[in-house]
């Protein structure tokens, strides 16, 4: 009989937001990510909330994978705002049971530090997804393409486009490309995928795109 730990999970890190939106579509999309997730043997690191998207991908895998598939990172700022449909009555903590464990830190660098350190040390198979969401959710996807960008981390970014809620962004991307403030090779790092199938295809199938920098993170 040995001690050995169970082998590690690759870890995706799920961008998303503390509302359901106004269409049923997104919360039906959140669910089948985490289905897909399950599926695949895939943990999932967030940014902690209980309520909109956050809640429903993370109580989703949680039922199907168990607590430890899952791992919320939240700003304590936050708290009161984006877990409290879950605290207890301290105020403080929430169900693991329902919604995985929880790190309460300190600001949202800390929380996007972590979040991208646990995918990069989970290795392949890992990586970035965002599904619709707001101001934030926006700011950390392209936080984490400019970081592949710079040579920080080569994991896969991918946006789940549901019912084309991306498709501004991606045509951004290629009015920058054509403007000449993206290079066409660094074109490739935002990956689209319509279905929650296609997100585990295009973070299983990721090749790093060409004209990207070397730094580190201890540079960053």
């Amino acid at each position: 009989m040995t001690n050995e730990a169970p082998p590690r999970r690759p870890v995706v890190c799920v961008f998303c937001g503390a509302s359901s939106g106004t269409s049923p579509a997104h919360l039906a999309a959140a669910r089948s990510l985490a289905q897909h997730l399950h599926a695949s043997g895939l943990s999932l690191v967030y940014g902690g909330g209980t309520v909109g998207l956050m809640g429903e991908v993370a109580r989703t895998l949680v039922s199907l994978s168990g607590p430890s598939s899952v791992h919320g990172i939240i700003p304590e700022p936050l708290v009161k705002y984006e877990q409290k449909d879950a605290l207890n009555a301290s105020g403080h903590s929430i169900d693991e049971s329902v919604y995985g464990r929880t790190t309460v830190v300190k600001d949202m660098h800390t929380r996007k530090q972590m979040m991208a350190k646990e995918v990069i040390e989970g290795g392949p198979g890992g990586g970035f997804v965002a599904l619709s969401g707001g101001y934030g959710t926006l700011e950390e996807l392209m936080e984490v393409t400019t970081w592949n960008q710079l040579g920080i981390h080569d994991m896969p970014v991918v946006v789940y486009n549901v019912e084309g809620y991306w498709d501004g962004l991606l045509r951004w991307v290629g009015d920058a490309v054509a403007h000449g403030f993206v290079k066409e090779g660094a074109r490739g790092i935002l990956k689209e995928a319509r279905s929650a199938e296609e997100v585990v295809r295009g973070l299983g199938e990721y090749k790093s795109a060409e004209g990207r920098f070397n730094l580190t993170w201890e540079q960053q």
